[in-house]
């Protein structure tokens, strides 16, 4: 398994700036002041993912009354995103991160174990079911995701680390850090 040195709740963000895949630049001082939800994927074309970002954009109306900024990073480049998860159209930024240096810095893994983990072929088969087939891989196979809760101030209030490949933090948690 490759596993960075995790983050943990309490210590400020690290500074991040990238590309969406609509070529528009993101920072996190750019959205000092709201809460962000920084949530980290694998690659563009991971079904996974894509069922993942669908379920997101699901629960969009839930959230969109919140002031927070979701921002998803994936380890592919703009291009691939538009090609592949900017099909689904989220009203949240797609960023690209293909050189995967803020996987590195939010201490983002990387594991075999997470990759066959068993749990994996359900999740796989309802992304199959939802229409998500797999496409071109990029980056690290093995990717796991991850997620964090920013706060107003930059603050990391939450650092989840996925045990799989299609572990990410639970709905309900979102739920509860926006209140809703």
């Amino acid at each position: 398994m490759l596993r960075a040195m995790h983050l943990q709740p309490g210590i400020p963000a690290p500074a991040l700036e990238l590309e969406d895949w609509k070529g528009e630049r993101h920072t996190l001082a750019c959205y000092r002041g709201r809460r962000v939800w920084l949530a980290f994927f694998r690659y563009a074309s991971c079904p996974l993912c894509n069922l993942r970002v669908h379920r997101m954009i699901q629960r969009w109306d839930v959230w969109a009354e919140s002031d927070f900024q979701l921002l998803a990073v994936f380890q592919s480049p703009p291009s691939s995103i538009a090609e592949y998860v900017g099909e689904q159209r989220p009203p949240f930024p797609l960023l690209g991160d293909p050189d995967e240096v803020y996987y590195g810095l939010y201490g983002c893994d990387a594991s075999l174990r997470a990759y066959v983990a068993p749990t994996n072929a359900a999740m796989l088969a309802k992304a199959a079911g939802a229409g998500f087939l797999p496409g071109r891989m990029e980056g690290t196979k093995t990717r796991v995701p991850a997620d964090f809760f920013i706060d107003e101030e930059g603050i990391l209030t939450r650092c989840f680390y996925g045990k799989t490949i299609s572990d990410h933090v639970p709905f309900e948690d979102v739920d509860d850090w926006l209140g809703v």
